[in-house]
């Protein structure tokens, strides 16, 4: 299982090196930070070298589109949205927060609701798209978004469950909780996602 993160200029470190890190707790599993750059420096100054291009996101069995400050910039700049080619009838495909702006202009979001941050909130809907803002987390198929930057486990688990079961999305969850927080958070971040898995998925 090969994950595309995608990461753009200016990005929110905890969106993509969250995701990166739980998805990289399940055995056999590689996640993979993709760039528009060789280099891609944070809001807050962190640089980082890309490990994929953004064209990686093609071979990937599973993508997620990270926030940043440029997240609009990106969502409108046709030559980015060019080097990325997603199909959700073959692959899973999660946004965080503004990421779901990118969701929207390659026409994955047509007539369905999504989750963002408050802060992405007016650009979503003046872009169309109805903003959820009574949960963290929906699915639409192979689709998902997520809003808040705390909201990466809930990418990750549902990912997780939906390839590897339930089972598996709890255990990485647990082995990331606070101490003497794991069942309370683990039953959390499940009860998040559960309403968007398979019931195969769900009982694996």
């Amino acid at each position: 299982m090969q994950i595309a993160v995608l990461t753009f200029d200016r990005f929110n470190e905890i969106d993509s090196f969250v995701v990166a890190n739980l998805l990289n707790r399940v055995q056999g599993w590689r996640a993979f930070i993709a760039g528009a750059t060789d280099r891609i420096e944070s809001r807050n100054g962190v640089l980082v070298a890309a490990q994929r291009p953004l064209e990686f996101a093609a071979e990937a069995d599973a993508v997620v589109i990270g926030s940043g400050m440029k997240t609009d910039a990106i969502a409108r700049d046709r030559d980015i949205l060019a080097r990325i080619r997603l199909d959700p009838a073959l692959q899973l495909v999660a946004a965080q927060c503004s990421g779901a702006l990118v969701l929207g202009a390659l026409g994955l979001l047509e007539g369905l609701p999504a989750c963002t941050d408050q802060f992405t909130r007016p650009l979503v809907e003046k872009a169309g798209i109805e903003a959820l803002t009574d949960r963290a987390f929906v699915a639409h198929g192979n689709v998902a978004t997520a809003g808040g930057c705390l909201s990466a486990p809930l990418i990750a688990a549902w990912m997780i469950a939906r390839r590897a079961g339930a089972a598996e999305a709890e255990r990485v969850l647990d082995s990331a909780a606070p101490v003497g927080e794991a069942p309370a958070y683990v039953a959390s971040a499940m009860a998040a996602i559960r309403p968007y898995l398979p019931k195969a998925a769900d009982a694996a």
